[in-house]
């Protein structure tokens, strides 16, 4: 709104300023009209005064009649403006009102140019492009079951806690780990978990955020970030969705291509430009290693490389026993069947699938949703 009332208030400002213009130019320029003829038979006898070139006209005055102004046509001779000078007539150039208006336009324009691209600098690489999650408030005892996972998330943990202790036994921390697994499986919440756990800043990001519309925006939200994880440091910086951005590149000279290429390459530079002993760990996330470009998973980048699997049978079942909280299964949908039923289910998925189940039942006005219901879910969401 308040954008709003500025623009308007510099619209009626220009507007006046150009009205005001105008109406004083009409008015005073409201001259008695002389052929040119009698205009040059003036400049030949030497008896004018001053002349004024206006666009089209020519304003003059004589030596004798001081207090009067007259107006003829400009003929745009390149020679006159010389012989006036040589005879000592008094001569301004008026600039045109075409090239007021031109030049106010001009102005505007550059303004609104020069507005757009700070805008776009300042919503697409500003500041707060990557805010800094002090407290992530999850920690490993929030993720069910996965406890060969949390073991390795436990032991990285310990040594961004106690670096100095591990670095006299020669283990170094990581400088980059990959979580790999399929969607909705838990890879946000471990990196949230670690966070939590170490009690260090958390610095999300996704794939989608070093997307842009402008050429070059990506990799300088890349070294935006790491600038930002140095100052924060310790800290972790989650990457999700990272084979968005991390894969392959492919020289092919298309737009898209060339600026994946910049971002990977740009990935690459931050990485080789901090040790891990400043304390900052960089977790990426994603569906596929193989997709990723082989230079960003050698050792000494992201080399340490975890696997988040789907949930086990007993991970499962811990997972029914949450997702369940507040709802009422009817006798027939027991653990042990939900659990067979449910295996290869992402952990998002089984919650989806009882949230859907409960809410089959709830339209149908009943207290307890069944197996039917919970097959019904599982058919609404693909399987």
């Amino acid at each position: 709104m308040r954008n709003r009332k500025f623009f308007f208030a510099l619209s009626g400002l220009i507007f006046c300023v150009l009205a005001v213009y105008f109406v004083y130019d009409f008015v005073s320029k409201k001259n008695e009209y002389l052929p040119y003829s009698q205009f040059y038979k003036a400049v030949e006898e030497g008896s004018l005064k001053s002349v004024t070139f206006d666009g089209e006209n020519l304003y003059f005055s004589y030596k004798d009649d001081e207090g009067k102004s007259y107006k003829t046509q400009n003929p745009q001779s390149p020679s006159l403006k010389e012989e006036l000078l040589k005879q000592d007539v008094e001569v301004k150039v008026q600039t045109d009102g075409g090239q007021i208006i031109s030049t106010i336009f001009d102005i505007i324009f550059y303004a609104f140019f020069i507005g757009v691209i700070l805008f776009v600098f300042r919503k697409f690489i500003g500041p707060n492009s990557f805010k800094v999650v002090h407290k992530t408030g999850v920690k490993f005892d929030d993720i069910v079951g996965m406890d060969s996972l949390k073991k390795d998330m436990v032991q990285i943990m310990n040594i961004m806690k106690n670096p100095a202790q591990y670095a006299k036994k020669g283990v170094r921390l990581p400088k980059g780990l990959l979580l790999e697994g399929a969607p909705g499986n838990g890879k946000t919440l471990f990196a949230k978990a670690l966070a939590g756990e170490a009690k260090i800043n958390f610095i999300p990001a996704k794939a989608t955020d070093f997307e842009s519309m402008f050429m070059a925006i990506g990799p300088m939200k890349v070294k935006l970030l790491f600038r930002k994880a140095r100052r924060c440091a310790p800290c972790i910086v989650f990457i999700d969705e990272f084979d968005g951005i991390g894969t392959t590149r492919n020289y092919t000279g298309s737009a898209l291509e060339t600026e994946n290429t910049r971002i990977v390459t740009a990935l690459l530079n931050e990485l080789d430009g901090f040790e891990a002993s400043k304390g900052v760990l960089v977790i990426a996330a994603t569906n596929s290693i193989k997709a990723l470009d082989p230079a960003l998973i050698r050792p000494g980048r992201f080399d340490a490389k975890l696997p988040v699997p789907y949930p086990d049978s007993d991970s499962r079942a811990k997972l029914i026993e949450m997702y369940t909280r507040g709802k009422t299964p009817s006798s027939e949908c027991t653990s042990s069947l939900l659990v067979k039923m449910f295996e290869g289910f992402s952990c998002a998925k089984i919650e989806s699938v009882l949230n859907r189940a409960a809410l089959i039942a709830s339209q149908e006005a009943r207290s307890e949703f069944t197996l039917d219901d919970v097959r019904r879910a599982v058919s609404e969401s693909g399987d």
